[in-house]
């Protein structure tokens, strides 16, 4: 139970503390999903922000595209570590994550996350990693070039809804 009064010298507050314990307590958190290609250049985007205000969310999408593209060196480190195509949590950011995945082509998948679900999150990669292959078998796709798909989209944003939210 959570309660109303500050917490004094921990320093957070109680409204900070009933956010925090709603958002674990119904599942729903943000993320920012991204694939990056050969060049670090971004392939598609996704994101879901439970905060309010359009200023915000932008606010929101540079810091995770900032934060997404500073651990692409982490990434890089940890992939050369290990035979596996899902890296785990490879950095973090104040109260997110960065879980990501590499394919066997070298792109780099990558989530930012603020709850921690290791087993919800390796599934999503390889369900997104299946339906990636899908659209780089496309003749009509040129690789390394942004995704842009309506089916590709739903598919990834039914798969969020499914595994991150």
């Amino acid at each position: 139970v959570v309660s109303t009064q500050s917490t004094g010298s921990s320093g957070i507050n109680a409204e900070y503390g009933k956010q925090w314990y709603q958002r674990r307590v119904r599942g729903s958190g943000n993320y920012y999903f991204v694939i990056v290609g050969h060049h670090d250049n971004p392939i598609y985007e996704q994101e879901h922000c439970s905060r309010d205000g359009q200023s915000k969310k932008d606010d929101y999408r540079d810091l995770c595209q900032f934060v997404a593209h500073a651990s692409l060196d982490m990434i890089g480190e940890h992939m050369w570590t290990t035979n596996s195509m899902y890296l785990k949590i490879v950095d973090k950011f104040n109260d997110w994550n960065v879980s990501a995945f590499v394919t066997a082509g070298k792109q780099r998948f990558i989530i930012l996350h603020d709850i921690k679900n290791e087993d919800s999150i390796r599934q999503f990669f390889q369900e997104v990693y299946e339906l990636y292959i899908k659209t780089a078998m496309n003749p009509f796709y040129e690789p390394n070039t942004p995704i842009q798909s309506q089916a590709f989209h739903q598919k990834v944003k039914f798969l969020c809804r499914r595994y991150l939210i």
